[in-house]
């Protein structure tokens, strides 16, 4: 038997890789999450030789994965309250890490990274990577369900070799909780693809083309918001607050980019369409649903909000800040990190929908100050959240412990 890496690690028996090139598999839940986070680093992984699976649930994006050329293994990973599901799934990654023989497992979102650990744990998997997109617990969390999941976090750790952070504050909060020593865990940040969210790259005329596209005036303020239609996003409150500004902006439109994902359970999206009906403001309304044109949607508006009541590090706020766009948004982990107050936005209290929409008119009001605070949302983005600095720090971190392990 070895020693515990770190003090509170489960002993485990010394195993050696067994390929050349190593074998990864990247796990989460949801095809989604891989389409929309896990490219770049797949893909800078294989381009350094390494042979990379990803287990998921097989769903709508799944094909286009495969058609790209991406080794994409169907698992039963289910976001689902029924234990006997998650014991199925557990069963299932197990069965494939000894089958397969993976030497590197990379874990990602909550379900999937607890299950894919305990398999990995028992399938004697070398060395194993868990990337914490925003920890599940959080501020305005119930105290006994922030304890449960602070608990499954201290656990999951015990099975890891490393962590990668998306957000300071969650390395700061691990380390404060005795979720895992500060050796264990490092920050890598969020970032993207600034040379696509450019908005020097689109020629004259086409922030017209795209509003007229959506049927929206030229001239018309849009503010936009994006991510899954389901309540934590801040959906209603977004809402309330479009129904405040259109007393003083008849003309304003509001832009939701997103939709709800197969595997939700959150049934928020028609309670959305009836709150908008509810609210006459269902013409000032655009539900353009799942878009892969971020950078033209952002493109054609002029505020970006994002009113969640709980984050990771939200790629949409880079998104819109590499856009140039001012960002209002919520005073939470993640959206703190990137927001700077007054300088490339505003951050408000959560559920307030007149503090949201106060800071939206402020903007509308003063559209040379928003030029600026865009502007100072792109430079902070260059400097601090670009997705080649992201995947370089985890490939650090993947060829010192790889290393260590004598592969």
């Amino acid at each position: 038997m070895r020693k515990a890496t770190c003090p509170g690690d489960f002993d485990k028996p010394i195993v050696r890789p067994l390929h050349n090139p190593p074998r990864v598999l990247q796990l989460c839940s949801v095809d989604f999450t891989v389409r929309s986070f896990l490219l770049p680093l797949i893909d800078r992984l294989r381009a350094e030789g390494l042979d990379v699976r990803v287990g998921c649930a097989a769903s709508t994006y799944t094909p286009q994965l495969r058609a790209r050329g991406y080794n994409v293994v169907s698992l039963p990973m289910q976001r689902s309250r029924n234990p006997l599901h998650h014991l199925r799934a557990l069963w299932a990654v197990w069965r494939y890490l000894r089958r397969e023989r993976i030497d590197i497992l990379h874990v990602h979102t909550p379900i999937a990274a607890l299950i894919g650990r305990v398999a990995a744990f028992f399938a004697r998997t070398p060395l194993v990577f868990y990337t914490a997109h925003g920890f599940y617990f959080h501020d305005e969390m119930p105290a006994g369900r922030r304890r449960l999941h602070i608990a499954l976090e201290k656990f999951g750790a015990r099975l890891t070799d490393f962590i990668f952070a998306c957000s300071d504050e969650d390395r700061r909060a691990a380390i404060a909780l005795g979720i895992c020593p500060p050796e264990k865990i490092k920050t890598i940040l969020n970032g993207i693809d600034a040379a696509r969210f450019d908005p020097t790259r689109f020629a004259p005329g086409e922030r017209e083309r795209v509003r007229a596209e959506l049927g929206i005036p030229a001239d018309a303020p849009v503010i936009a918001s994006s991510g899954r239609l389901v309540r934590e996003k801040g959906y209603f409150e977004f809402f309330d607050a479009a129904a405040q500004i259109l007393k003083q902006h008849p003309a304003a439109r509001f832009l939701v980019l997103g939709d709800v994902l197969e595997s939700e359970h959150d049934d928020a999206k028609n309670e959305l369409r009836a709150h908008v009906e509810r609210l006459g403001i269902s013409g000032a309304v655009v539900f353009t649903g799942m878009r892969d044109d971020m950078p033209e949607m952002l493109l054609a508006c002029d505020v970006f909000v994002l009113a969640s009541y709980r984050e990771g590090m939200p790629y949409s706020i880079l998104e819109a800040m590499a856009m140039e766009r001012p960002v209002v948004a919520t005073n939470i982990r993640g959206c703190r990190e990137e927001v700077v107050e007054g300088e490339t936005g505003f951050l408000i209290p959560t559920r307030d929908s007149a503090a949201l929409a106060a800071r939206v008119l402020d903007l509308i009001a003063a559209p040379a100050r928003a030029a600026a605070m865009g502007r100072a949302g792109r430079r902070r983005v260059l400097e601090l959240f670009q997705e080649s600095a992201t995947v370089e720090r985890q490939w650090v971190e993947y060829q010192r412990l790889m290393r260590e392990k004598r592969f």
